[in-house]
């Protein structure tokens, strides 16, 4: 992969607070024109490694580069070129719609601001808005609007920060399209998140925990990388057997979903003779299954925290 295909590449990135480590060593590499999601607890140091890719922050240890620039020497060009959504709302919510959008054109030097903040309300579908408050908008709208202001002066990379966080589904569903609109424009764009249908919308993904890195790639690849099996077991209230089965002997995981469960681990055959030797009048059927996202994560974590003990 040529350098002109990379986005962001760090190597060792390393931060903290009050003798505190917020970042350890993280290294990572993001492609032009892909959604990378960015998983992780509260505190794990997502916030704050975003922030150094984009220049808020001076590493104290490790190097990197972002959209061909130093992130610790050239960290101004950098910026004119980012569009960074934080968590919390952060435009005039005393403006209009309109408003907003035509002092955020006019701050970039715009030539023709008025023109520029319409043409974006017509693109993220908010014509109808454009008087409106944005403090009276809801947390989707609000949402829509902050990623219409940080994309205006037309950035080569998007950093969302928690981007849909209190917002309902069906707003996530449409904000979730115009970030993908985004990418197959050639927009490269890094997304933190909580939400684990939010990630398997992503390219690729990254699980930070603790300040650091347990894994990244493809989908895919990390659900064969965790090495995992997993039984869906269904029956009523079935989900009283969790803490039974978690001790049985090749259960890694068990997780409960309504009258169903499903057991993880590293050997099927072990998951297979643990559900045939189960003779509680609970269990009606049970059939063989795919670990989840999110069941792959936790075991790469617990594997991950086995080997730093």
């Amino acid at each position: 992969m040529s350098a002109q295909d990379v986005a962001i590449e760090v190597d060792g990135l390393t931060k903290s607070f009050n003798g505190r480590t917020v970042v350890r060593e993280l290294s990572m590499q993001v492609r032009r024109g892909r959604i990378y999601g960015f998983l992780g607890p509260n505190g794990s140091g997502k916030t704050t490694t975003i922030r150094m890719l984009c220049g808020l922050l001076t590493p104290d240890g490790g190097r990197g580069e972002c959209l061909g620039f130093d992130i610790l020497s050239e960290a101004r060009k950098i910026k004119r070129r980012v569009g960074y959504m934080t968590q919390r709302f952060s435009l005039y919510s005393d403006l209009s719609v309109e408003e907003n959008l035509e002092f955020v054109a006019q701050m970039h030097g715009m030539r023709n601001a008025r023109g520029a903040a319409r043409a974006m309300m017509s693109r993220m579908k908010m014509d109808d808005l454009r008087s409106v408050l944005a403090g009276s908008l809801s947390g989707g709208w609000k949402q829509r609007l902050a990623l219409g202001a940080c994309t205006l002066p037309g950035p080569q990379l998007l950093l969302l920060d928690e981007p849909t966080a209190g917002v309902d589904p069906k707003a996530r569903r449409e904000f979730w399209a115009d970030i993908h609109g985004l990418a197959a424009s050639g927009v490269t764009v890094l997304v933190s998140t909580h939400y684990m249908d939010e990630a398997e919308r992503c390219h690729e993904v990254a699980y930070i925990s603790e300040g650091a890195v347990v894994a990244q790639g493809a989908i895919p690849d990390l659900l064969r990388d965790s090495g995992l099996a997993a039984i869906r077991l269904v029956g009523p209230e079935i989900g009283d057997l969790a803490s039974e089965l978690a001790r049985e002997k090749g259960v890694e995981l068990v997780t409960p979903f309504g009258d169903s469960l499903h057991i993880c681990g590293p050997s099927a055959d072990d998951l297979e003779a643990v559900v045939k030797s189960c003779r509680d009048p609970r269990l009606i059927e049970w059939a063989h299954s795919k670990p989840s996202l999110e069941e792959a994560l936790t075991s790469l974590t617990n594997r991950s925290r086995g080997m730093r003990a």
